[in-house]
């Protein structure tokens, strides 16, 4: 899929980013830049779309991405519903690798930091007390300011390095490449058409039709640019919703199967199991322990 090139605002003045906000959602445009970008979400519940990894969000979830790594969080159904007191809630940090100077990489005592830039272009979940330690501090660099904001942004960044408290998001080698606008509203529109209609028969034609493609064409460029084709995709994202559901133990696994648009309970074990490696009832005992 090929992402949007989003420019960051910083301004001349400041050699990072740091904003708290507080949306109606997240938005829903796919897109990357050369900054890192450490999002904390503090309300918020959905889908999040990061490289080629389709997984759940939930509130307190700390998330690290390297430079150039495609993302976006997709808010479920019912933030988009014109609801006040229904919002998204983040921190969220952007800098540049060099953002300290270029040789502030090369300095001996730093070495774990190019180390974590590698780490982080595959993306990381962090967690435990690292995840406890950042959010601190992310909190105290909202309002900090001069020689303080920096020193803050050294202490997030030996916190990253030296933690082993995460888990990689992106294990493929995919490599993804930048777009023009017509493809960025392309993708797009295909991606946010099946996250709303996920639950119904999607036929090729419809999506084809989309994207002003004949059918054989559209397989041919989905492929293409996502590295998997159409039904893998929406199967992960039917999967993904299940996973929510299940842990949310408010609904029998049939019930699920069915709201989740899989059309008999055998093909949704079958898909399930394919995507997490689990059965939905091993998936289920594990979050809920």
């Amino acid at each position: 899929m090929k992402p949007h090139f989003h420019k960051v605002p910083i301004t001349l003045q400041s050699s990072f980013s740091i904003r708290h906000d507080i949306k109606p959602d997240f938005g829903n445009i796919w897109h990357y830049h050369p900054e890192l970008e450490l999002h904390y979400v503090i309300k918020g519940e959905g889908v999040r779309f990061i490289g080629d990894n389709i997984s759940n969000f939930v509130p307190d979830e700390m998330v690290l991405l390297g430079e150039n790594l495609p993302h976006t969080w997709r808010c479920k159904d019912e933030y988009f519903q014109n609801n006040p007191d229904l919002t998204t809630e983040a921190m969220v940090i952007h800098f540049l690798p060099d953002c300290l100077g270029k040789y502030m990489l090369t300095l001996p005592e730093a070495y774990l930091i190019p180390k974590l830039f590698e780490k982080a272009k595959g993306g990381m979940v962090i967690k435990g007390k690292a995840k406890d330690k950042l959010i601190d501090l992310m909190r105290a660099a909202v309002d900090a300011t001069n020689l303080d904001r920096i020193i803050i942004l050294l202490s997030i960044l030996k916190t990253l390095a030296e933690t082993e408290e995460y888990s990689t998001i992106v294990t493929s080698k995919n490599t993804f490449y930048q777009s023009n606008e017509s493809e960025t509203l392309r993708i797009n529109k295909i991606c946010n058409y099946t996250l709303s209609n996920y639950k119904k028969d999607i036929t090729l034609e419809e999506v084809a039709s989309l994207s002003n493609l004949s059918v054989t064409s559209f397989c041919r460029y989905f492929k293409l640019m996502t590295k998997k084709t159409f039904y893998d995709f929406l199967i992960e994202i039917r999967v993904s919703h299940a996973c929510r559901f299940l842990i949310e133990n408010k609904l029998p696994t049939e019930m699920i199967c069915f709201d989740c648009g899989f059309n008999n309970v055998s093909n949704f074990y079958r898909h399930f199991k394919k995507v997490t490696g689990m059965t939905p009832l091993d998936y289920k005992r594990k979050y809920l322990n």
